[in-house]
């Protein structure tokens, strides 16, 4: 299993925050590998809602069948990705919002390729320094994106 971890601090609100990262129609605009977005339940901040997300990395474009397991609005949502070859990802938010009235997100993704541990071996060398450097990239994006209005 590979995990990226990347905290960042957004000059916003936290509900502003949170609006924007759970709304599936907004990936494209802060998810640097983010394609499209489709088959969106009709409540998408509801546990149990669903997407399928198509995603580009290192040349390679995949599908993701996503499922909100755990959400306690607006500090903290889980999400259960199925990929491709039986590949599967825990992607975590936490928002806490600071006295300032500022937000902290936390986003961790685990990723578990299929394969055992060659499977997971051979990610951690293919795309585990692809993953931070594009979770960092995506959270550039988002706080730019809030705190520009």
């Amino acid at each position: 299993m590979s995990i990226v971890h990347v905290t960042t601090d957004i000059d916003a609100p936290t509900e502003r925050v949170w609006e924007t990262i759970m709304d599936p129609n907004r990936l494209k605009d802060w998810v640097t590998i983010h394609r499209s977005v489709k088959n969106v339940s009709e409540s998408p901040t509801r546990e149990g809602a669903t997407m399928d997300q198509l995603m580009h990395m290192r040349g390679v474009t995949f599908h993701v069948h996503w499922m909100l397991v755990a959400v306690r609005a607006p500090h903290y949502a889980e999400w259960e990705g199925r990929g491709p070859a039986h590949s599967h990802a825990r992607i975590r938010y936490a928002l806490s919002t600071k006295e300032d009235g500022s937000t902290t997100f936390e986003y961790t993704n685990e990723f578990t390729a299929p394969g055992g541990r060659l499977g997971d071996a051979a990610s951690r060398m293919i795309v585990g320094t692809a993953s931070e450097r594009e979770a960092h990239s995506s959270l550039s994006r988002l706080k730019a994106l809030l705190e520009r209005g």
